[in-house]
């Protein structure tokens, strides 16, 4: 007999990773009668699925474990039990924190424990349970394969781990803390997965790691093979026509990476690469272990071996000891890289971190205005790429209804959201769009006649 029907919802935070483990923790209550709602009110499960990286991220779950007690009193009048887990990496980090604060919580697990997840459940229906050890196992070879049906029905874009941790240790971030050290999938798990993904329909896939071009993975023959060598088998993939990867350090963008941009087709011409910072000094605070000249020229010989690919980067801003000299070298760095997007924020410690523990703060306002400074200036060479794209002809994967009548959405090689008229039976297309117009955010084209 079937396990009787029972409804999950899950809210994601924070980064790609978390998506995609997310899926992965559907798929594996999928098979003990969990189905997946995107209505928090009807689910007899709802995980709260963190992120540690961003400010206050273990107030934001605290707030939404509040609101979740009035759901579950909610349900609890009407006869129906709610059962509440936070995931995560704010659950790996602050799991005892979160069971001493929050009754509601039933169970709480780090992003190791996902394949243990059914027995989890089945435990915290008769006690809370905390589980946020770093196994011996490797859990995705426990994680049970989706449906094709239900890959089908997440789109035709896809996200697939394939490098999980970091062996960097920059003094800002936690993720070594809360994800562990760097470790990459066997080749022939990844190459599986891919197949079975193309078989539900998907297009595209983004390869994912906390640092995936640290990717190091075993072959058959127990040779370990990096992130470019993987992308070439990828590609011989019947169905799979895009593939792309983040996030990278420019520490491992080695020559075989840069000859698959070189050489394959199907890895879009999109790089993202951060920096964090244009100022020697601070990168050295940060233990970024690069500086900004050997960033930028990784960026001039990837740019060499694909002349048409755009940038993208991450810059925190306001960090311990910054200057108004090295936040102008960020700027400087910024104006001579040029690029297509990027993302900003303003430094905040995270507990347990090096950076945690270093004076010589940046004064709010002062962090604040030059984080509008940099925004402003990214979001003027975002628009001015947009801009050099009108003319163009760009392939583009139609994805979905666009938002007027006879209209489609989908992505451009550079990860541009297009607009263009064109018939619903054209979903799934890859075709080539002359873009007519840009927006801040969006571009408009119109297809070219097969």
């Amino acid at each position: 007999m079937p396990p009787a029907q029972k409804k999950l919802f899950i809210k994601t935070f924070g980064c790609q990773m978390n998506v995609y483990d997310s899926n992965r923790m559907a798929d594996a209550l999928a098979p003990h009668g969990y189905l997946q709602t995107s209505n928090m009110e009807e689910a007899d499960l709802v995980v709260l699925n963190t992120c540690h990286i961003r400010e206050k991220a273990s107030e934001k779950v605290f707030s939404e474990l509040g609101r979740l007690k009035k759901l579950r009193e909610q349900r609890s009048v009407k006869g129906r039990n709610t059962m509440i887990g936070v995931a995560g990496c704010v659950a790996q980090a602050e799991g005892d924190e979160i069971i001493a604060r929050a009754p509601v919580v039933d169970l709480v697990f780090g992003p190791q424990s996902y394949h243990r997840l059914p027995e989890l459940v089945t435990r915290a229906k008769m006690e809370r349970v905390i589980d946020t050890d770093f196994p011996e196992e490797d859990k995705f070879e426990h994680l049970p394969a989706p449906a094709r049906k239900i890959s089908a029905s997440r789109g035709l874009s896809a996200f697939l781990t394939v490098q999980e941790g970091c062996d960097k240790f920059c003094s800002f971030c936690v993720v070594p803390y809360t994800r562990g050290y760097e470790t990459s999938r066997p080749m022939a798990a990844i190459i599986s997965e891919a197949r079975d993904l193309a078989g539900a329909g998907i297009r595209e896939i983004t390869l994912l790691g906390q640092n995936v071009n640290a990717y190091h993975g075993p072959d058959a023959d127990g040779n370990e093979n990096g992130l470019g060598a993987l992308l070439f088998e990828l590609a011989g993939i019947k169905g799979i026509e895009r593939l792309r990867y983040t996030t990278s350090h420019p520490n491992d963008m080695n020559d075989e990476l840069l000859a698959a941009h070189r050489d394959l087709p199907q890895l879009m011409p999109y790089l993202h690469l951060p920096v964090q910072s244009g100022s020697d000094r601070i990168l050295q605070a940060m233990n970024r272990r690069h500086g900004s000249k050997s960033y930028l020229q990784i960026i001039e010989k990837i740019r060499k071996y694909r002349p048409d690919i755009a940038i993208s980067g991450d810059f925190i801003v306001g960090f311990p000891g910054e200057s108004d000299e090295d936040f102008s070298d960020t700027m400087t760095l910024v104006k001579e890289v040029g690029y297509a997007s990027a993302y900003s924020f303003k430094y905040s410690p995270r507990p347990g971190t090096p950076g945690a523990l270093l004076e010589n703060r940046v004064e709010p306002e002062v962090a604040d205005e030059r984080l509008q400074q940099l925004q402003e200036l990214i979001k003027r060479q975002q628009g001015e790429f947009n801009d050099r794209c009108c003319g163009k002809t760009l392939s583009v994967l139609l994805e979905k209804p666009g938002r007027q009548d006879g209209q489609l959405a989908g992505r451009s090689p550079y990860l541009q959201a297009v607009h263009v008229d064109a018939p619903s039976s054209m979903i799934g297309s890859i075709v080539p769009v002359r873009i007519k117009s840009a927006g801040p955010n969006s571009l408009y084209g119109e297809l070219i006649a097969d």
